[in-house]
């Protein structure tokens, strides 16, 4: 699912400490930086959302660690 990234978004993901991204899943494979399920996480890395411009993308199979 994608969403526009707003500010209020941002700054709710900071106070927050909102876990969404690859490096937060625990299907995520750190030593390969990759997914275990196979999906692209192109979208889903923390350094994509260094941009502003950019839309937030929620994974459907993500899983806290």
């Amino acid at each position: 699912m994608k969403v526009p990234q707003d500010a209020r978004f941002r700054l709710q993901r900071s106070r927050y400490a909102l876990r969404f991204t690859c490096e937060h899943c625990a299907l995520f494979d750190t030593e390969r930086e990759t997914c275990a399920h196979g999906f692209p996480t192109d979208e889903h890395r923390a350094s994509y959302y260094e941009s502003e411009e950019v839309p937030v993308v929620f994974c459907k199979d993500f899983e806290l660690e």
